[in-house]
């Protein structure tokens, strides 16, 4: 299912999005691994879910699994529900295990969408599951999905996307949870003034 998807999304985004993708082989071939990527658009995990080579699941809030229909299609591509603005235990419980079960996870940091223009703080959360999985940590910075699919709009609209994998962060198992996720978050940033950036 998760492959069928996969290729939905790339027929469908390939009528709006030219992608291009940077920094695929510091992805682990093998073992559980963290994407941590900037998060601008509700396009972000379909552009992740493609342009990454290995299969990745994801934390989405728990409104989007009220639909029956809806929630099982999201739950077969690897999503789970995660209770927003509260510690859910469960969901970081879960995330833990997909990740030292051998399975990619992808994390926004900033716990929400962005305006595209600054990062924000990032939530102690991401630091406390990479301390607890201790698996590769990936920085991703993504460009474009907020143009081709903007805050608040209904529809999308033709733009050029850039995803650039960083290398894998060295996070110290004793350091603060907010410290790492700070350390994950300034890699992030450092990932947007990137070279590969500055044609999109």
């Amino acid at each position: 299912m998760y492959k069928f998807g996969r290729f939905l999304c790339w027929v469908y985004c390939g009528f709006f999005i030219r992608l291009k993708v940077s920094g695929k082989e510091n992805i682990p071939k093998k073992g559980g691994f963290v994407l941590a990527s900037n998060h601008i658009s509700y396009l972000d995990p379909l552009v992740l879910g493609f342009a990454c080579p290995r299969d990745l699941n994801f934390m989405a809030k728990e409104e989007l699994f009220r639909n029956r229909f809806f929630g099982g299609m999201i739950r077969s591509v690897g999503a789970f529900p995660v209770k927003r603005k509260t510690a859910d235990l469960s969901a970081i419980k879960e995330a833990v295990k997909r990740v030292r079960s051998g399975k990619g996870l992808v994390l926004f940091p900033e716990g929400g969408r962005g305006d595209g223009l600054e990062l924000g703080k990032p939530e102690a959360g991401i630091g406390f599951i990479t301390a607890k999985a201790q698996a590769p940590v990936i920085p991703v910075f993504i460009k474009g999905t907020e143009q081709a699919l903007a805050k608040g709009s209904r529809s999308m609209r033709h733009a050029k996307v850039s995803v650039v994998f960083g290398k894998q962060i060295s996070v110290e198992r004793k350091m603060p949870y907010q410290d790492t996720a700070q350390l994950i978050m300034d890699n992030i940033r450092h990932l947007g003034i990137s070279p590969v950036l500055s044609g999109v």
